[in-house]
């Protein structure tokens, strides 16, 4: 703040001969060379497709996330790993699919359970309304007992098949495609009932 003028004049000076110092192409601004006749029309033909109106840009996204979600539903149809979405992607998460898809558990059948279970509740009938009861603790019990089993199994197959990968979250996204009806889950079921993974 205080020092001299000649103390702040004599540094740039010596920078600006440092730089000056150095041979550079006369024709180069700045340093920085002419881009090929090839590069300078890619970049005219991208500047000329960058649209100018908001309405045509929001339009143009749209249809690209169109593309995206329609490429995204085919891969979750037909097992497709290029498209799938990120939590769906790898080879972790392929074999926990396959590792449950390959198996029959109590948790697939929890929906068409629970709508018996509450038509049982709301007839008038008590012993009816006991049994609902009762059916709904059996099967609360049935699928935590088969979701344990099916967890320890998988945490040791995954540990076998890949002991370097990162694993994380792949037992609770295994358990997770358990809950759904085989027929309803995305990516669909790759292997049959009792087919090795």
């Amino acid at each position: 703040m205080f020092r001299s003028r000649s103390n702040a004049e004599k540094a740039p000076t010596e920078k600006v001969t440092a730089d000056l110092s150095q041979p550079r192409d006369p024709q180069a601004p700045k340093g920085r060379p002419t881009p090929k006749r090839s590069e300078a029309q890619t970049q005219r033909r991208r500047a000329s497709t960058v649209p100018t109106d908001r309405k045509e840009a929001a339009k143009r996204q749209r249809e690209a996330r169109r593309v995206d979600m329609a490429k995204q539903r085919e891969a979750l149809a037909n097992g497709d790993q290029r498209y799938l979405p990120a939590r769906d992607k790898g080879p972790v998460r392929k074999f926990v699919r396959d590792f449950v898809d390959s198996r029959f558990s109590v948790a697939e059948m929890f929906l068409p359970l629970a709508v018996i279970i509450l038509v049982l509740s709301m007839i008038r009938i008590g012993s009816l309304q006991n049994l609902s009861l009762l059916l709904w603790l059996v099967v609360i019990v049935l699928i935590v007992l088969d979701s344990i089993g099916l967890g320890f199994r998988l945490k040791r197959a995954l540990s076998a098949r890949f002991p370097d990968e990162p694993k994380k979250g792949a037992v609770a996204y295994g358990l997770m495609r358990t809950l759904q009806m085989r027929r309803l889950r995305l990516p669909k079921p790759q292997v049959k009932r009792g087919e090795k993974p």
